[in-house]
């Protein structure tokens, strides 16, 4: 397999990189930067997916497209030319240079409106109102990588929730940053549950979901939710980190309604000042820390054989021992 990974230098991105790159495949990467942690023999596309031409010399002779690249986050970011404009543009030269897959590595908050969802599967719809343009962009790229499915192009999309482990430069190091600071808050009573990734079981995944996409399939043109398998709770999680780093558990706490309410007005002073830099709290960011959102995994399971690999505990026990123990 001749395979390109888009933000193959990130945190999924790598793994899947290397991932492949163990199974004897021919890997490019493609990203902003030069990436000197992946093995010397991979490909480095040093480029912006902004760029069709770019793009387009890219993907010559690539028969599979591993598609991670995206801008994360919740304020202040140029989310649609890269995650909607860049996507399209993947999309278009994969059609263009019979690129016969496309891995899609979407999101599940292009279902989460502002509400809890508890073991909800596929068959969720997209909400009519987004709190933020993250998941409102992923939801149309997503939308875009499935519409492009054809017998020429074999596409899938996964919605991995919250990955985490050992390398995971953003969900563990910002909440030991915040914690640090004595900034981490608990919003809402504390009792809601959400679905976590180990990034081994993310990237074995999109692993699986590739072969999948092989001659006759029922896995292309869908979306998948990906997850451990085991939600937990946010806040017992978020404690059980912080003590097995020596540090105390979130002492602070605000209701789910204030902290809305707070994030409205944060949003609004931010817009009219024009200031770049992601509020203390956002509505999006209340209601993804105080409602319940885990997912039903079972087509997973069942179109492509997706089992977590690595166990909550097991993960845990490997992501302490890496950040008590970093150089090693």
């Amino acid at each position: 397999m001749r395979a390109l990974v888009t933000g193959g230098g990130g945190f999924l991105g790598s793994g899947i990189t290397n991932a492949l790159f163990k199974k004897g495949n021919e890997v490019s990467v493609m990203g902003r930067g030069r990436y000197p942690h992946l093995p010397a023999s991979i490909k480095i596309l040093q480029g912006d997916i902004r760029d069709s031409e770019f793009v387009n010399t890219s993907l010559k002779n690539i028969d599979t497209v591993f598609h991670t690249a995206a801008i994360p986050g919740i304020w202040g970011q140029d989310f649609f030319s890269i995650n909607v404009q860049g996507t399209e543009n993947i999309i278009n030269t994969c059609q263009n240079n019979s690129v016969r897959k496309l891995i899609f590595t979407s999101s599940p908050s292009v279902v989460f409106g502002n509400a809890s969802l508890e073991g909800v599967n596929e068959s969720t719809p997209y909400p009519v109102k987004y709190l933020c343009d993250y998941p409102r962009t992923k939801a149309l790229a997503e939308k875009m990588v499935l519409q492009a499915n054809t017998k020429n192009l074999s596409t899938v999309a996964l919605r991995p929730h919250l990955i985490w482990g050992p390398g995971d430069p953003h969900l563990v190091p910002r909440l030991l940053e915040k914690a640090q600071k004595n900034r981490l808050v608990q919003v809402g009573d504390g009792n809601n549950r959400v679905d976590i990734l180990y990034i081994d079981n993310a990237v074995s995944a999109h692993l699986l979901a590739c072969e999948a996409l092989e001659g006759t399939t029922n896995v292309a043109g869908k979306a998948y939710f990906i997850s451990d398998g085991e939600p937990v709770v946010l806040w017992d999680w978020i404690n059980q980190l912080l003590g097995w780093m020596g540090r105390p558990n979130v002492s602070r706490k605000i209701s789910y309604k204030n902290a809305m309410r707070l994030g409205a007005v944060l949003e609004g002073v931010y817009g009219l000042l024009g200031i770049k830099s992601e509020p203390p709290m956002t509505r999006f960011l209340a209601s993804q820390l105080a409602t319940s959102h885990y997912f039903d995994i079972s087509r997973a399971k069942k179109d492509f054989d997706y089992q977590p690999l690595v166990s909550h505990e097991e993960g845990m026990r490997r992501l302490i021992r890496s950040l008590s123990h970093p150089a090693g």
